[in-house]
C-alpha cells in the first residue's frame, strides 16, 4: 500500500496550447502547483518556464511571436492577472491591477492586441478591454462598459470585432458582436426563459459564430449564428445527450466537438466544407474517458488536448488530422508522460455506472468504486457529492478517490437532480422551492447501498465540496442516524450570509440558481443547515480557505461554532493562503492526512 503523499503527487498535464512554431505549452504540476512548461516533440523533456509558489491557471500561445500569455493569482483570491511570457523567459506583468479579476478573451490574429474583461471599473460587472501586447497596467483601452457577468470568446478573423457573452446565470447566457472600434454591441440571441449559449467562437469567413446552444430542446446541440441577423440554424443534434462544446479554427475550418454521454465524452473532428456542413473525420479514440481543452496548430494540421480517465491521469496528446481523416495512421500521439509517483496504473480502480431509483420513481445516475476483495457487508461507503450545483461527477481522474479505494473505502459519486449533462429539464429539479428534492435523493443513494452485498451502512460517510458541502451538511441534518461522519469542504451553511458575502460578481448568478434575498429568504433560511443543526449526530470535518472569494470563511466558522455548541465532535481546518479549494500541494497532503485520519477514528 502506498501512502498518501504518493497519491496526491500523481501528476497531471493540461491546458495545452500549440504556437507558431509547433511548441506545445501546457500546464504541469510537477513543482506542487500548475506551472507553463513547454515541449518541443512528444515524448522528450519538457523546459519549466514558470516558477512561482501559486498555480498558474491558463496559458495561450501567441498567434505570431514565440511569446505566450498566462495568468495566475494570489493566494486562491480569484483575482487573475495577466502576465506575458517572452521566448528568452522575461515575464511582464500585463494588467498590474491586483484588486481587479481579469478573464482572458485571446490574441488578435496578427498578434499585436489581446482582449480581456475585467471589473476594474466596477467590482460588480464586467468591461471589455482591448490592450497591446507590449503595453502594461492603466494602458488598457476599455471599449465597452457592461452591467453584468460579461465574458470574451475571440476575435473576428479581420480583428475588428469580438464576441461577448453575458452569463445571468449557469443555464442562460446572451451573445453579442461587439465593434472594437465604434463600441457598438449586436445582440445576435433575443430569446424568453433560460437558454444555454456557450462555447461561441467564429467562423472562418467572419460571417457567423459557431457554438452550442439548447434553444428549443432539452439538449445542447452544435449550430451556426449568423452575425449579423442572428439566424440560428443547427448542425448537429446532441440526440439524448449534450453537445457539449465546440472548438473552431478561424484559418482552415477545422473543427472538434464533444458529446457528453453519461459522463464520458465522445470526440468528432471535421473541417467546415459549407455554412451548415461538416466533412466528419470520424471520432477520436484516446486513453481515458473524459478529454477537451483543443488547442490548433498552425495551419491547422493538427491540434493538441488532455485527456483522463479513472484509471489515467491527465496527459496532453497531439492529434494529426490527415492520419485521423485518412486512417491510415494512428492520430493520436502522447506527448507528455505525466508521473503515476511510483504507483502501477492497474492498480487503479475503474467506477462502475449505475442508477439508483429515487423517491418519485427517477432513476439517478452514479459512479460506484469498489475496493478489490471487499468484505461482504463490511465495507464502508465514501459518499462524494459535486459542487456546482450545474456541475456533474465525470468518471476523470483522482488521486485521493484511488487513495481511498486502495484503504478500503467504497466512493460513490451520484449526479442527483440539478447535475448537468442530463438534459435542461433534469437541471432544473432542484431549482429553488425543490432544493431539498436533490437531498432526498442523497437519501435513496443510501437505500440502494444499504442493500448491496458489499456494504456496511452503519459506515456512511458524507462528503463534498462548495455545494457539495451544503449537500453534505443538508444530508447530516435531514438523515442525522445514517451518517458515520461527514466531511464539508468549503460549504455553504447558510444561504442567507453566503449570498450576502459572496463576490459581488457573482450575486445575481447565484440567485438564479439558489433564490433571491428579496423574494426567497424564508426559503433559504429554512432549508439552510445552519438552521437545522440540532438534528447533525455525526462528527464533522470542516476545511476552507481563508481567501475564499465564492463561500466566504464565514460560512466554515458558523457551522463549527454552532456544532460544537451542540456537542458535535469537529475539526476544522483552515489555510490561510488557499481560496475556494485547495490547490497546493503541501496543503493538500496536510489536509487531506487529516481528513484519513478523522475517518479512520470514526468509521
Amino acid at each position: 500500500m502506498y501512502d498518501i503523499e504518493r497519491y496526491l503527487t500523481i501528476r497531471s498535464a493540461y491546458g495545452a496550447s500549440v504556437a507558431t512554431d509547433g511548441t506545445v505549452a501546457f500546464l504541469l504540476d510537477t513543482t506542487g502547483v500548475a506551472q507553463v512548461w513547454t515541449l518541443d516533440e512528444p515524448g522528450a523533456w519538457p523546459e519549466q518556464r514558470t516558477f512561482y509558489d501559486e498555480p498558474v491557471s491558463f496559458v495561450s500561445a501567441s498567434p505570431d511571436r514565440p511569446e505566450f500569455v498566462f495568468g495566475m493569482d494570489e493566494g486562491g483570491n480569484e483575482r487573475m492577472q495577466l502576465y506575458r511570457l517572452d521566448a528568452d523567459g522575461t515575464i511582464t506583468d500585463l494588467t498590474a491591477t491586483p484588486d481587479a479579476k481579469h478573464r482572458w478573451g485571446g490574441w488578435s490574429h496578427d498578434g499585436e492586441q489581446f482582449a480581456f474583461a475585467s471589473n476594474r471599473r466596477d467590482e460588480a460587472v464586467f468591461d471589455i478591454y482591448v490592450q497591446d501586447r507590449d503595453e502594461t497596467g492603466d494602458d488598457a483601452d476599455r471599449v465597452y462598459e457592461g452591467d453584468g457577468w460579461l465574458s470574451v470568446g475571440g476575435w473576428s478573423p479581420d480583428d475588428t470585432r469580438l464576441v461577448v457573452t453575458e452569463a445571468h446565470w449557469s443555464f442562460d447566457q446572451n451573445v453579442y458582436v461587439l465593434d472594437v472600434e465604434t463600441g457598438d454591441l449586436d445582440h445576435l440571441t433575443p430569446h424568453e426563459g433560460d437558454v444555454r449559449h456557450l462555447s461561441a467562437g467564429w467562423g472562418p469567413h467572419g460571417d457567423a459564430l459557431y457554438l452550442v446552444t439548447d434553444e428549443g430542446s432539452d439538449t445542447l446541440y452544435l449550430a451556426r449564428l449568423d452575425a449579423d441577423t442572428g439566424q440560428l440554424d443547427t448542425i448537429r443534434e446532441g440526440g439524448d445527450w449534450n453537445v457539449d462544446g465546440v472548438a473552431l479554427d478561424t484559418e482552415t475550418g477545422l473543427l472538434v466537438y464533444s458529446r457528453n454521454v453519461d459522463g464520458y465524452t465522445e470526440l468528432t473532428a471535421g473541417r467546415l466544407t459549407g455554412a451548415l456542413s461538416v466533412e466528419e473525420f470520424g471520432s477520436l479514440d484516446l486513453p481515458g474517458n473524459v478529454a477537451g481543452g483543443v488547442s490548433f496548430g498552425p495551419g491547422g494540421d493538427r491540434f493538441a488536448l488532455s485527456a483522463s480517465g479513472r484509471t489515467t491521469n491527465t496527459d496532453v496528446y497531439v492529434v494529426d488530422v490527415a492520419a485521423l481523416r485518412d486512417g491510415t495512421a494512428e492520430p493520436a500521439t502522447r506527448w507528455t508522460n505525466a508521473s503515476t509517483a511510483g504507483i502501477p496504473p492497474e492498480s487503479f480502480v475503474e467506477p462502475e455506472l449505475v442508477r439508483y431509483e429515487t423517491f418519485d420513481g427517477r432513476e439517478i445516475p452514479a459512479f460506484f468504486s469498489v475496493p478489490e476483495n471487499a468484505g461482504g457487508g463490511e465495507t464502508p461507503v465514501i459518499v462524494d457529492i459535486h459542487g456546482g450545483p450545474e456541475s456533474q461527477r465525470r468518471p476523470s481522474f483522482s488521486g485521493l478517490i484511488q487513495y481511498l479505494i486502495s484503504r478500503g473505502y467504497a466512493v460513490f459519486e451520484p449526479n442527483v437532480r440539478g447535475s448537468t449533462g442530463y438534459g435542461k429539464s433534469y437541471t432544473h429539479l432542484d431549482d429553488v422551492e425543490k432544493r431539498m428534492d436533490a437531498v432526498r435523493d442523497i437519501g435513496a443513494a443510501l437505500d440502494w447501498l444499504a442493500d448491496h452485498p458489499a456494504v456496511d451502512p452503519d459506515r456512511f460517510v458524507a462528503k463534498g465540496g462548495s455545494y457539495g458541502g451544503f449537500m453534505v451538511l443538508a444530508a447530516l441534518t435531514e438523515f442525522p442516524d445514517r451518517w458515520a461522519a461527514g466531511v464539508d469542504s468549503v460549504g455553504i451553511a447558510n444561504f442567507v450570509t453566503f449570498l450576502k458575502n459572496t463576490g459581488p460578481w457573482r450575486r445575481e448568478l447565484r440567485e438564479a440558481e439558489y433564490g433571491s434575498l428579496e423574494e426567497d429568504r424564508d426559503l433559504l433560511e429554512r432549508i439552510s443547515p445552519i438552521n437545522n443543526i440540532q438534528h447533525i449526530e455525526a462528527p464533522l470535518f470542516v476545511l476552507h480557505g481563508a481567501n475564499d472569494p465564492r463561500v466566504p470563511l464565514s460560512e466554515a466558522e458558523q457551522i463549527v461554532e454552532e456544532a460544537r455548541e451542540r456537542g458535535v465532535p469537529v475539526e476544522k481546518l483552515v489555510f490561510a493562503d488557499e481560496g475556494h479549494g485547495i490547490s497546493k500541494l503541501e496543503n493538500r497532503i496536510e489536509a487531506y492526512s487529516r481528513i484519513v485520519e478523522f475517518l479512520d477514528e470514526h468509521v
